[in-house]
Parts: structure tokens; C-alpha cells; sequence
């Protein structure tokens, strides 16, 4: 449960985080401190000068893996402008990571607790060559690939079910139960696009569900082999993981009376 035991001089601070993932370890801190989350925190305790801030996650993203508008909280002291909180740590930020926005929030507000869903878009481009200037921004499959065969597939996988055969073998969600409420598909040029809205989602569950599509769309397997594999609730009935080049975290979404902002400006570039 979020915790408001706060001394009365404290305040709670939300604050939307973009970033390129390829050069990081994740999100989650670790020993090297080549995360996202330790380059946060590290520039946010510069910042603030006078006391060391640690910070709680909307969603942990994994190695590669992008986050157009991560949303955290963190508990402080100081008395500084919204905007200074977004100038300031930005100023300790190397440049593949930026705060976005920054907001004053009820002491009840838990930037992954209070979150109604999650939403990810994965980028993927198909050409007979591999992507250059985009690389590590797109997947990439070389195989034509069949919008509607893909759409169908999709259908079976909406709504509450055991996610167990996307779930990755070291995932540490107390429940492989999730409730898929959307997943989009859309082309634009050589660029797909695939968007997913879930209540939350197990490790390398979009990249494993990522694999089943593109086996389905690209005609090596049949429309109904992605019920067989959720139901089968076996990680080896499934594709091989999906590269995490073009995933993207689009961001937490949570009741409108918070007053968050839903997107970041990266959400226009995004094909």
C-alpha cells in the first residue's frame, strides 16, 4: 500500500521521465549504476544538494528498452518551483534522458500503486535490410508481413487470462494473471506499429506476445496458434523472445483528477 507517513514538512513530488534505453542496464538500480534510475536519482540529489532521493517507479523497463513518459515519485524537503525540479535535474542528466514534467501530488499518490494501467508501443520495421539510422530505436523482420492474420491473433488475447506462456522464466509478479484491454496494429510505410494497454504486465510479456505476432503475420504459423499458446500456459509453447529495440514504455495512465499529464512530446515523433 502507498505509505503517507511523512513528516509534515515533506512534500511528494511527481515527475514524467523520457529516455533511450540502449545505453542503459534497465530502469531497476544495480551495482554499476549504468541504469536509468541510477541516473535519476544521482541527478536529482545534486540537484537538491542536501539530501540523497530515491526514487518509485510507474513500471521497471528492461536493457534497451525505451520510456517515452516513465513516471516516478519521490519525497523531499525542499521548496522548489515545479519548473526548477525539471531545469535543475535536467541539468545533471546525461543527454539521453530528460524529466518532462514535474508536479506537486497528494502524499497518497503512488506513481506505481495508483496506476489504473500501463501502456507500451512496439516499433517495428520491415525491410529486406536491417535499420541503420534508427537502430536500436525499431525491430526489424525481414519477412513480409500480413495485417489481418495479426489482428485476429490479437483478438484471443484480450481480456483477463493466465499470461504464464509470455511470462519470462525470472518474473517476479505474484500473479501471472493480467487483464489485456487493448492492443492496436497499424501500419504507416515500412514502419508497424503495435500498442498495448494492460492493467500491468509480466517480464518480457510484450516481447514474447511481439514473437508469436510476427511468426502469425509473417505466415510461419496459423491464426489459432496464439490461443493454443495462451492456453497452454508453457513459456516453450511460445515464440522466442522478441528483440527489445523498439519497445516503448508510453507511460502509466491514472485518474484524471491527479492532473498528470498522459504524454510527453516524444509521443508525435513515435511512428
Amino acid at each position: 500500500m502507498p505509505s503517507t507517513a511523512l513528516e509534515p514538512d515533506r512534500t511528494r513530488i511527481a515527475l514524467g521521465v523520457s529516455y533511450n534505453g540502449r545505453g542503459y542496464e534497465g530502469w531497476q538500480s544495480q551495482p554499476s549504476g549504468r541504469t536509468v534510475q541510477d541516473q535519476l536519482e544521482l541527478a536529482l540529489t545534486r540537484f537538491s544538494a542536501q539530501e540523497a532521493v530515491h526514487t518509485l517507479c510507474a513500471g521497471r523497463t528492461d536493457a534497451g528498452v525505451h520510456g517515452l513518459m516513465q513516471v516516478v515519485h519521490f519525497d523531499t524537503a525542499l521548496d522548489r518551483p515545479e519548473n526548477a525540479w525539471v531545469r535543475g535535474t535536467n541539468s545533471f542528466l546525461p543527454d539521453d534522458i530528460a524529466v518532462q514534467w514535474a508536479r506537486r501530488v497528494p502524499l497518497s499518490f503512488h506513481a506505481r500503486a495508483s496506476a489504473r494501467s500501463r501502456r507500451y508501443a512496439y516499433v517495428l520495421l520491415e525491410a529486406p535490410v536491417r535499420p541503420s539510422t534508427d537502430s536500436g530505436q525499431v525491430g526489424w523482420v525481414f519477412r513480409p508481413l500480413d495485417l489481418e492474420p495479426m489482428v485476429l491473433a490479437a483478438q484471443s488475447l484480450l481480456g483477463e487470462h493466465d499470461f504464464t506462456s509470455f511470462r519470462a522464466a525470472r518474473c517476479q509478479a505474484h500473479s501471472p494473471v493480467k487483464r489485456l484491454m487493448r492492443l492496436d496494429i497499424s501500419r504507416r510505410g515500412s514502419y508497424w506499429r503495435f500498442e498495448f494497454e494492460a492493467s500491468a504486465f509480466l517480464h518480457h510479456m510484450i516481447r514474447n506476445i511481439m514473437g508469436c505476432l510476427i511468426a502469425i503475420g509473417s505466415g510461419s504459423r496459423p491464426v489459432t496458434w496464439m490461443s493454443d499458446v495462451l492456453l497452454a500456459r508453457s513459456r516453450d509453447a511460445a515464440a522466442p523472445t522478441f528483440s527489445p529495440d523498439g519497445l516503448y514504455f508510453l507511460g502509466p495512465v491514472y485518474d484524471e483528477g491527479l492532473g498528470l499529464p498522459d504524454r510527453t512530446p516524444a509521443f508525435d515523433w513515435l511512428p
